[in-house]
Formats: C-alpha cells, structure tokens, sequence
C-alpha cells in the first residue's frame, strides 16, 4: 500500500464563488485558505498546489467581532525611511474592503513560493459583480 502524491499535471481545478456578506472575517479567511491549499480534496498533497480558485464577492459587508474594527490596526510601510503606515480596520473597511480579506487570507496560506501561487488563485471584489463567468464557478456555501 502506497501513499498517493499528486502530481501538477493531474490537478484538476475548479472555481468557487464565496459571498462575504455577513461573514466574520477570521472564519472566511480559515475557509478560503483550506480551498486555496486543497485539503478539502482526497488528493491533498502538502508540497503540491492542489487548490482550487476562490472568487469572493460583496467584500464590503465583511464582520469583525468585538471591538475589532476600532482596535485592531492594519501596518504597512511604503519603503522610505520612517514610512510606516497604520490605520484601524474601520478606514481600511471603508477605503479598500478587499485588502482586508487579501491580507487575512494570506496570512494563512504559506510564507514561501507555494503559498504566493496559492495566493494568486483568490480574486476579492466589491459589490455582487465579478468578470469571471466564463469559468463557469460554483457558488459555495460556508459551513458554520
């Protein structure tokens, strides 16, 4: 009896839209990283890109628990000296919901080249609209 690898050749990738509305971000981000990374698949392989790709819509309704939205801070710094920037997730909330979720989600995923090819399989969007029907994706509900 042998352990199944998968092979990249034999990855077989579907598409998944997620609607945000009304989801913590915590939970949603745990789920869309498990479908980025393939481990809902039998043919899960750690060291192989087995995911498949995740459309989240309505990004802009996305919940935090608690006192969140005011406490917690989103930082990045700009590359110059003395450039590091902050702001509490309500601005962030308000300006670009979608980094919100990017950022939550690829903290989840690996910090190495595999996690940054499972990272460029999610597609965030604002509103209910999303250029990808041609792919034909599956609307898929989340558990909990």
């Amino acid at each position: 009896m042998k352990s199944y690898m998968a092979k990249p050749t034999e990855v077989d990738r579907a598409w998944y839209v997620i609607d945000a509305s009304g989801q913590t971000l915590g939970r949603l981000s745990s789920e869309v990283a498990s479908i980025l990374r393939g481990k809902h698949k039998p043919t899960y392989t750690p060291h192989i890109d087995t995911g498949d790709f995740v459309i989240i819509i309505n990004a802009e309704k996305i919940q935090l628990t608690g006192d969140k939205l005011l406490q917690k801070k989103y930082r990045y710094h700009t590359g110059y000296p003395g450039g590091l920037k902050e702001m509490d997730y309500k601005t962030l909330l308000e300006k670009r919901p979608e980094r919100a979720i990017e950022v939550a989600v690829k903290g989840m995923l690996p910090h190495n080249r595999l996690g940054a090819q499972m990272y460029r399989k999610l597609k965030v969007y604002r509103g209910s609209e999303h250029p990808h029907q041609a792919q034909k994706p599956v609307v898929r509900e989340l558990r909990g």
